[in-house]
């Protein structure tokens, strides 16, 4: 029972990671690549986008929720979604990485630290 915990988890976090990178993308690579386009045209590429992180993002908080509570969910997926954020940003959006992103992550870590305890 308890490799089925672990096996679990570690799937959870898997996809959470990789839904992550398609919520990224659906709802910031427009203002790279579509800044042209009307924003409704870039709204319904975002959407196409956002469907594929649906289709991963469900049933990982599903099997997520067999060994997690729904606020330790909630906790990784905002972790998650900086560490996918913060490479996102500085490599593919171009921007400059600073100390902000240091300071918003400890401050995820002292969330992590009390949903987990």
């Amino acid at each position: 029972m308890h490799y089925l915990h672990i096996h679990s988890g570690v799937v959870t976090v898997c996809m959470l990671i990789l839904s992550n990178v398609f919520m990224t993308f659906a709802w910031y690579a427009h203002l790279k690549n579509l800044s042209s386009m009307p924003w409704f045209g870039a709204a319904l590429a975002s959407w196409g986008i956002a469907f594929f992180e649906y289709m991963i993002q469900v049933p990982a908080n599903r099997i997520g929720y067999t060994v997690f509570t729904l606020p330790q969910l909630k906790i990784m997926q905002e972790v998650i979604a900086l560490g996918v954020f913060i490479p996102f940003v500085t490599l593919y959006m171009g921007k400059p990485l600073n100390l902000n992103f240091l300071w918003a992550s400890l401050c995820l870590l002292g969330a992590v630290y009390f949903m987990f305890k």
